[in-house]
């Protein structure tokens, strides 16, 4: 099912307003799929453990369930999260046609932590957010609260508001400070395509490595446009192909170079499984075509690992 169903192209514009239906349809959704039986007891409450206070029961939940909560509280938080999104030049593609029910990779990506956010909102856990391209451009603590929210999503808004050419990737660079910069021990959830210097991607790997060095629990979704960038599915007709983020332009036809193409891409992306699979790093193909389930339930499951 495309995430556009159910949503109108416009909506696609107001960030909380889908974030907020992505997850009220995903915990729907949850009862009727294999994750049926997670707990998702969001916001609001804990279970009254015998000796506390009884100032904070929810007497109108005990009238209900004849179970004893407590009402919990903003700073009351499980987990941070810290969310990374990459706003390189190569994040804006696919070029965007007005009357087209499209999406770019940064918008996707954009969607796809706000219902995160969301989400982790409900569950009274704290996030932050941070952006990088050449350097790291947000680095923001992790809260809870409404206003910190709207703040991460005004940050987002204007990312996908400045397309710019020519803004190459630091992906290593970015991540080592954000490994530095994050800490205290947080859910680290990355939404990138990875495409920094590909053909040596050792410095990396060793980004990556320092993230889990620093106890930090780490999830990666390689945001893909997967029909074009993975499988490389284009007419058989002259192209001008354009780098991006260098500027660097070829004119060829597809089938001269789709062999070599899918033989570097794929090598690449072997040896990035590969290296997530090392360092227990949990690494989901996020193609942006698809919804945004798989990112909901990979947060759940490594949620449910990390308790």
């Amino acid at each position: 099912m495309s995430f556009f169903d159910g949503f109108e192209l416009k909506q696609l514009n107001n960030l909380e307003l889908v974030a907020k239906q992505v997850v009220e349809g995903f915990i729907i959704g949850l009862h009727k799929s294999p994750f049926h039986g997670f707990s998702v007891e969001f916001a609001e409450h804990r279970l009254y453990n015998q000796g506390e206070s009884t100032k904070n029961i929810d007497w109108k939940v005990y009238a209900r369930t004849d179970k004893m909560f407590s009402k919990r509280f903003e700073e009351e938080t499980n987990l941070r999260c810290q969310i990374v999104m990459d706003v390189s030049s190569s994040m804006y593609l696919p070029e965007l046609d007005a009357d087209a029910k499209k999406i770019n990779k940064i918008k996707w990506s954009s969607l796809a932590a706000a219902s995160l956010m969301h989400l982790l909102r409900k569950q009274r856990d704290a996030f932050g957010l941070s952006i990088f391209a050449e350097d790291v451009k947000i680095h923001t603590p992790c809260k809870s609260s409404t206003q910190h929210f709207k703040l991460l999503l005004s940050h987002m808004e204007n990312a996908i508001a400045e397309a710019e050419e020519e803004k190459s990737t630091a992906a290593a660079k970015s991540l080592h400070q954000i490994a530095d910069a994050t800490h205290r021990r947080s859910l680290v959830v990355i939404f990138s395509d990875m495409f920094d210097r590909i053909e040596n991607p050792d410095h990396l790997f060793s980004a990556l490595q320092h993230l889990k060095h620093n106890k930090h629990e780490v999830l990666l979704f390689h945001v893909v446009d997967k029909e074009k960038e993975i499988d490389f599915k284009f007419e058989n007709r002259p192209y001008l192909f354009v780098d991006v983020e260098t500027g660097e332009r070829v004119k060829v036809q597809p089938n001269d170079v789709k062999d070599l193409y899918l033989q570097k891409l794929g090598a690449f992306a072997e040896q990035l499984r590969l290296k997530c699979l090392q360092y227990k790093i949990d690494f989901i193909e996020a193609d942006i075509n698809e919804g945004f389930r798989p990112v909901l339930e990979s947060y759940l499951i490594k949620r449910s690992r990390m308790n």
